[in-house]
């Protein structure tokens, strides 16, 4: 379980590409591997992955077919940025919305609007998600706990603040790149039983 409140941004050093799995190794210095143990996980852009080695400087990850079929982390090269969050400890401040780290879809980077100290960005989904994406509600992208704008014509806008900006890699996307997407549960939760008693009358 996850919260969407990203710790760090860390850099990929090397992936190992074999056919239908991925080794990535990112960053993480030894003072943030504090408990950290193989089989832990931590969210990588949101995508819940399960440590698979730990050294001094860095971690490994495995990601298996059906997770390069579903999320960006098969678009990934070397010396790029991922968004790191370690799973939740029961206690731990709730920041944003609980996540599973189990990424629904993808979104396109439509429009990026950036003054001195504020950044708007309007991204694209599938038809078939539009219906959990509410103005006010909750999203994450990758990994990032966000609450949406204005939502219309299968498109919807954040609004960023420099914190997340700094803290996150959204600060270096460009259009025509694409995230990853975790729906609300309770908001997929909500639709979806609406949608069901709306069907028996």
């Amino acid at each position: 379980m996850f919260t969407g409140i990203v710790q760090r941004k860390a850099k990929v050093i090397s992936i190992d590409k074999k056919e239908q799995l991925h080794t990535l190794e990112v960053t993480l210095a030894k003072e943030h591997q504090d408990g950290l143990v193989i089989g832990a996980s931590i969210a990588n852009n949101g995508t819940c992955l399960t440590v698979v080695k730990i050294n001094d400087h860095s971690v490994y990850f495995d990601v298996i077919e059906e997770t390069l079929n579903v999320t960006n982390l098969v678009d990934l090269e070397v010396g790029d940025e991922v968004n790191l969050e370690r799973a939740a400890k029961f206690g731990d401040e709730i920041g944003g919305h609980l996540l599973s780290g189990h990424v629904h879809t993808q979104a396109e980077i439509v429009t990026i609007n950036r003054t001195e100290t504020n950044c708007d960005i309007c991204f694209k989904i599938a038809p078939e998600w539009q219906k959990y994406v509410l103005p006010k509600g909750f999203i994450s992208i990758d990994g990032i706990s966000l609450t949406l704008g204005d939502v219309a014509d299968g498109q919807f806008w954040v609004h960023l603040i420099p914190e997340t900006l700094g803290v996150t890699n959204l600060g270096g996307r460009k259009v025509g790149q694409y995230v990853n997407i975790e729906i609300d549960s309770q908001t997929q939760a909500i639709v979806d039983t609406v949608e069901r008693m709306m069907l028996k009358k």
